[in-house]
């Protein structure tokens, strides 16, 4: 079977994830979860990775780690191995512990990527349908529907879970514990004070605990469980330009060619119409920017505020034009032909 594309270079961050085969648990007590977090401070002093965040659900795992070696692969194969043959042998059982590889996503280094990426991971204990944060309220966010205000006792109830789950790197960087000599906070505790001198433990908390009074994960990272890439548009880019020189006949191949820059999909939409993007940009009525806007959407791995910046539009009007344009093409016979146009343009016709 074809392997999914990687993209590991020395001094690379990325967000890691494991599952469990058939979503089965790969963690069924307290002890195997002890026992992943000795292998992962084990797995950074053999590879030399910096582990920056973490977080343990019952059947799968997210780490956010730095490789100054580029090794991650090698790393990631001993840690699933290791911890892999263990749990056979603790419960009696035989075959593979997780689904196919490790998934691995580059994170921009530059700006607030790894402090957005460390805090999705950190809010993945609440992030469920009992509390208001489950797949169809976070499929309606990504569709561009804006979110609804939580109630005063979601918004407890989600703090509550927050700060009970152990096995998370949260407590350390938020001060409730002492943190294992292994996980360096240090560089994301300074990008959350923002230089402001004030306490960094303190400001984690802040951040992450306001994302759970808002009720909207938008703003950085509400894109992330489907991501190929986290970061700007420019590292974005520069990884897919990487990474498929290599890309033939690669499981996810297709998906990285769809990963484009917002520049070629107003491109796109210049070409089906017929006339420069300025024309017709900021013209009453024309539904050439909103169209864009939705292409770009579901085609460029962009956020809301993101897109915005490309189109001249603040990020809650850029929402509403998602919301409004989605499903004109079924019923606007022009407006769908310049759709079908622009996916030609972009060869996914």
């Amino acid at each position: 079977m074809p392997r999914q594309l990687r993209h590991h270079v020395p001094g690379g961050w990325y967000h890691l994830t494991a599952r469990g085969i058939g979503r089965r648990a790969i963690f069924e007590a307290d002890r195997d979860r002890e026992h992943f977090l000795e292998l992962l401070g084990g797995m950074a002093g053999r590879y030399g990775v910096v582990l920056h965040a973490y977080v343990l659900m019952e059947n799968h795992y997210h780490l956010l780690v730095e490789s100054p070696e580029g090794n991650v692969s090698r790393a990631m194969q001993w840690l699933n191995t290791s911890y892999g043959v263990w749990f056979n042998l603790k419960h009696g059982r035989s075959g593979a512990l997780f689904q196919s590889r490790f998934k691995s996503v580059p994170v921009d280094s530059e700006g607030s990527w790894a402090f957005a990426c460390a805090l999705y991971i950190h809010l993945n204990p609440v992030r469920i349908k009992a509390l208001g944060l489950g797949k169809e309220e976070r499929a309606r966010e990504k569709a561009g529907m804006l979110p609804e205000e939580p109630k005063p006792e979601a918004v407890l109830a989600r703090l509550e879970t927050l700060r009970r789950h152990r096995w998370s790197s949260y407590p350390a960087y938020a001060g409730h514990v002492e943190k294992p000599s292994w996980l360096h906070c240090g560089e994301l505790w300074r990008r959350g004070c923002d230089g402001k001198g004030a306490d960094p433990k303190k400001a984690y908390r802040v951040w992450l605990e306001d994302y759970l009074k808002q009720g909207a994960e938008e703003k950085l990272f509400s894109k992330m469980t489907s991501a190929l890439v986290v970061g700007s548009a420019r590292f974005k880019a520069d990884v897919r330009r990487r990474i498929l020189k290599n890309a033939a006949g690669r499981t996810d191949e297709r998906r990285w060619r769809r990963l484009l820059p917002f520049s070629e999909v107003a491109g796109a939409v210049s070409e089906a119409k017929g006339e420069p993007w300025d024309d017709f940009v900021n013209r009453y009525g024309d539904p050439g920017r909103d169209l864009a806007i939705f292409v770009a959407r579901n085609r460029c791995g962009l956020t809301l505020r993101e897109i915005g910046e490309h189109a001249g539009m603040k990020d809650r009007a850029v929402s509403y034009a998602c919301a409004a344009i989605g499903k004109r093409p079924k019923r606007d016979r022009e407006l769908g032909l310049l759709y079908r146009r622009v996916l030609e343009k972009l060869g996914e016709a």
